[in-house]
């Protein structure tokens, strides 16, 4: 044998031959992940080129249009004619927030709420009793008003009769309750109609009428920013017609219960 012949190596033993090959495992599974990687940065790159490609379309588009609407502006009129009015409105009284109503059949005015949030009228009532004529129901009442409450003095105290169209059930804190609603002819400004009124103590309320939206349906719009806008009707010992008067809300939540009185 030669003199200067490198020796072999050692034989590897099972250990070190284990960490070796474990070794290069890691290497391989590196270099996988990195072109894996590579591959996705690849891809998103493209998606981002593609994607400021399509903006920089749509700012081209953007700036066509503002350009075309700059010049129609030059060409255009700097004043618009308004329509007169919606049509919807025309046939339509325009109401304030509070105003005088008049009730022919009791000889009064009485000052009224407008509540498009409530679904029925209500008129104060006070000393409500239910009696019977020719088989049907009614009830008779007197005006529950406040000292403060604009009315012809003459018939504060008087009694009024009508017959029951029907009840409504008033859901309140403490429980339910049933209510007559009567028909009365009111007047308030052009109109003219006869209004279903639900009897109820508005005594400790600011206004002794309630005007709901069923009213209001069809014949009237309201704008909260006036009060007063019609004048307040004329009845015999009339005294002289005041504009004072507060928005204050009403407690009571009505339901209509849609049958007829008992």
């Amino acid at each position: 044998m030669p003199a200067d012949r490198p020796e072999p190596p050692e034989p590897l033993t099972p250990p070190a031959f284990e960490a070796r090959i474990d070794r290069l495992e890691e290497t391989l599974s590196a270099r996988c992940d990195a072109r894996e990687m590579l591959a996705q940065h690849r891809q998103q790159q493209q998606r981002l080129t593609s994607d400021v490609r399509e903006v920089g379309s749509l700012l081209r588009g953007l700036s066509g249009d503002v350009a075309g609407l700059s010049a129609d502006a030059a060409d255009s009129p700097s004043v618009a004619d308004c329509p007169a009015g919606d049509e919807r409105l025309a046939n339509k009284t325009l109401l304030g927030r509070t105003e005088w109503i008049g009730l022919p059949g009791v000889g009064t005015y009485l000052e009224a709420r407008i509540d498009s949030g409530a679904n029925t009228s209500s008129l104060s009532a006070a000393e409500i009793t239910p009696f019977e004529r020719d088989g049907e129901d009614w009830v008779r009442f007197k005006l529950g008003l406040n000292d403060e409450d604009g009315v012809v003095d003459a018939v504060r105290d008087d009694w009024i009769e009508a017959p029951v169209e029907r009840r409504v059930r008033v859901v309140q804190a403490n429980g339910e309750q049933s209510r007559p609603v009567i028909s009365l002819l009111m007047t308030l400004g052009s109109i003219r109609e006869t209004v279903e009124f639900t009897l109820t103590d508005r005594i400790p309320l600011d206004y002794p009428v309630l005007l709901g939206r069923r009213f209001l349906m069809d014949i009237a719009v309201v704008d909260v920013a006036q009060e007063h806008v019609h004048e307040r009707p004329s009845f015999p010992d009339n005294g002289p017609a005041t504009d004072d008067g507060a928005n204050a809300p009403d407690g009571d939540a009505e339901q209509d219960s849609g049958s007829a009185s008992p």
